[in-house]
């Protein structure tokens, strides 16, 4: 470690801790991350936290470090030595990231790169979307005698393709939740249908636990429909699995439609 580095150490505590924002509703944080943040010198957020949870850092320098589809304003490596810099110079830096940062949200990445230049790092773990946000409009992931277990999938690799989990966990009786995924969705149903699933309902939440969240409703043979009539697009979560017909608004759907539709004519209907 450099003498710089030593001193500021020394005197600053150079720290970052690795936070989980929740899924989108400001009140599902935990206290831990409300604390922490309230210690913080920087907060480095990303693009699907609630801006309202920067009110808890006030004695903050607040800075925008989001990436959404195709529009990164930083890239990983420069988020990166943001941290360490920002560190350095003013001591306890916040990395605020939606849902679990260790879900998807490469938090682990962050801390390793931190610890590799001698800083104190912490991780306080969140409430990640993947389960927050089905619970949230009435889907339980898992629920005796029809779900055991549950997959919580990628929907797009670092080479910018589907996961091949996806194919595995339509062969599997569990429930299948993905996220980013809504570019694949075609993809995701071809998958589904091939394995004869084409009678899975699915439930797709975009902006899930938010004053502007939309969901909709169907199945693997009806969901791209869905999609198209009521303009779901990311962020969203895909929940397809039995469970799936637990919804209050699915059910919903389901009586008060008066359409002559493939989800009243599906199984999922009787």
């Amino acid at each position: 470690m450099h003498l710089e580095q030593r001193r500021y150490k020394m005197y600053n505590s150079p720290k970052l801790s690795v936070v989980g924002a929740g899924p989108g509703d400001p009140e599902l944080i935990t206290i831990k991350a409300l604390n922490t943040l309230k210690e913080s010198k920087v907060v480095l957020f990303d693009a699907l936290i609630n801006r309202e949870l920067l009110e808890y850092a006030p004695q903050a320098e607040h800075i925008f470090v989001g990436k959404r589809k195709d529009k990164h304003r930083y890239s990983q490596d420069e988020i990166n030595e943001l941290i360490v810099k920002y560190a350095l110079e003013r001591g306890h830096v916040v990395r605020l990231k939606g849902g679990d940062p260790f879900i998807f949200g490469r938090g682990s990445e962050e801390i390793n790169y931190a610890k590799s230049k001698g800083l104190e790092t912490a991780v306080v773990s969140g409430i990640t979307s993947s389960i927050a946000v089905p619970a949230n409009v009435g889907i339980p992931l898992t629920q005796r005698g029809t779900s055991e277990s549950f997959w919580v999938i990628t929907g797009t690799t670092t080479q910018k393709k589907l996961s091949e989990d996806v194919r595995l966990a339509a062969q599997s009786t569990a429930t299948v939740v993905i996220l980013m995924g809504m570019a694949k969705l075609a993809e995701i149903v071809d998958i589904f249908s091939y394995y004869g699933k084409e009678n899975t309902p699915v439930g797709i939440i975009q902006n899930g636990t938010t004053t502007n969240e939309k969901s909709g409703f169907g199945t693997i043979k009806s969901i791209e429909k869905v999609v198209a009539e009521k303009q779901l697009t990311a962020p969203a979560i895909i929940v397809i699995g039995e469970v799936v017909r637990e919804s209050g608004k699915l059910k919903a759907v389901l009586e008060n439609s008066i359409e002559e539709s493939v989800i009243i004519n599906s199984p999922i209907g009787g």
